[in-house]
């Protein structure tokens, strides 16, 4: 809600928040200061603009960044140690395996991409990535090919599930600043994610892998596989189990809703709020990692399983520092009035909130790379205008957010970390990462787009 301030006129205040984006843009692109850094000088040079009293910028600093960080942390957090755990175990090499086994050679890179959507839902896409490109170079070596019709797939079910499904942060924030049930958004997520990889990544790379020649992969197909840990490989339904029981757990929570809305149960029942508690995403993954604790108990020991889940926590400490910012400079967009004012411009134009989020996170993503960043800004500058919108569904809301995610895909490109892992993994130059990655990143973008568009005038 906004705070007293100097009240601006819309033109000053959206003219603020144009020099805040543009000097954000400089900060983290031309002066290479890190985006945590970046996000809180322009937040609190953006309050002090818009004249948010003294006394009242820094709560409003801290409010904005604590109401972020008190969903995305803990989400965030739990997802990575059970990834950790399923990457430390060799679970994905055994989901890759299984999986080829089962659909056979001929789609072992659809075997791959579907093993990577299974992977992907718990564990960041660099790390992802990074577990599965062995197992790519192995499946590669053994049956032959082009590299890229088994990487793309692969990089693309990560890239996809990344950017549409929480536990990952810039859903998961961007799910916090539209007030959009999480547990609603899996399921969305998931419906969306999957036709828009197998058009956007598995049918273009096998276009792609078979007209694209890359000689310089040759001499990466001889590179060492990461050698098998001593720890026994789980079972392929105990991987499968793990991956899956945090989303029936989400999935019971969601349809004991629908049955209490529609009349069927009683939601004041104890054993039927009980079991939605269990349901709530926080929750449902706690659980899960209780259970992978248990199950790998035996092969790790006790003092191990804590080191991986003490190792799971360091690397993601930027992403949420970066999350809870983006948080923060939503509250104070809000508090300044910023939002309402630009919610009252797009709502002139007649432009439809859906489009709207694609398209202004999509040149938040070109302009500075972080599809985070993008998502949870996009979202920040648009919540007042999502607000004030009458008669948005719970569905609506959910197809905003992929939207958002949707534009914050497209064209992946120099300033963005994905384009030089992908390049960089799998030996490519930068022309021919951008034929391949980038143009499969804007696909999936436009795409994804494309689905919830068509699903919101149908719904």
């Amino acid at each position: 809600m906004p705070v007293a301030t100097a009240n601006h006129p819309p033109a000053i205040l959206l003219s603020i928040a144009a020099i805040a984006i543009a000097l954000l843009l400089i900060l983290i692109m031309r002066l290479k200061v890190h985006a945590f850094v970046s996000l809180t000088i322009v937040s609190l040079g953006t309050a002090v603009a818009t004249g948010i009293p003294w006394d009242k910028v820094l709560p409003t600093l801290m409010t904005g960044f604590g109401s972020t960080l008190a969903s995305v942390a803990l989400l965030v957090g739990l997802g990575s140690m059970i990834g950790k755990l399923l990457e430390v175990s060799g679970g994905a090499r055994v989901l890759a395996d299984s999986l080829i086994q089962r659909f056979g050679e001929d789609r072992a890179p659809f075997a791959l991409g579907v093993a990577s959507l299974l992977f992907g839902f718990p564990i960041f896409f660099d790390a992802g990535l990074i577990v599965m490109v062995p197992i790519i170079f192995s499946v590669a070596k053994n049956l032959g090919g082009p590299i890229l019709r088994y990487a793309m797939p692969s990089a693309g079910a990560f890239a996809v599930m990344h950017a549409f499904l929480p536990p990952h942060p810039g859903p998961v924030a961007a799910a916090e600043a539209l007030k959009v049930n999480i547990g609603m958004l899996v399921i969305v997520g998931l419906l969306v994610a999957f036709p828009t990889w197998f058009l956007g990544s598995y049918l273009f790379s096998i276009r792609t892998s078979q007209r694209l020649s890359v000689e310089s992969l040759g001499s990466l197909l001889s590179t060492p596989i990461a050698p098998e840990s001593d720890v026994r490989p789980p079972k392929f339904g105990t991987v499968l189990l793990l991956l899956m029981l945090p989303v029936l757990l989400i999935f019971m929570d969601t349809g004991l809703n629908t049955l209490s809305v529609a009349g069927v149960v009683d939601k004041t029942q104890p054993a039927v709020q009980f079991l939605r508690m269990l349901g709530n995403t926080p929750v449902a993954l706690l659980i899960t990692l209780l259970v992978s604790l248990m199950v790998f108990a035996k092969d790790f020991g006790k003092a191990k399983l804590e080191e991986l889940c003490n190792d799971a926590l360091g690397p993601i400490c930027a992403v949420i520092l970066v999350t809870g910012a983006g948080g923060m400079f939503g509250g104070v967009l809000r508090a300044s009035g910023i939002g309402d004012a630009l919610a009252k411009v797009l709502g002139d134009t007649g432009m439809p909130v859906i489009i709207a989020a694609f398209v202004v996170s999509a040149c938040l993503r070109i302009a500075q790379g972080s599809g985070t960043v993008a998502l949870t800004t996009t979202s920040a500058l648009l919540a007042p205008m999502v607000a004030s919108a009458k008669g948005l569904s719970s569905l609506d809301l959910c197809f905003i957010v992929i939207s958002i995610a949707c534009g914050s895909t497209v064209l992946s490109h120099f300033n963005d970390s994905g384009f030089w892992l992908f390049s960089r993994m799998f030996g490519l130059d930068e022309r021919t990462t951008l034929r391949t990655w980038t143009l499969m990143a804007t696909l999936l973008g436009l795409i994804g787009f494309a689905i919830v568009l068509v699903l919101s005038f149908i719904f």
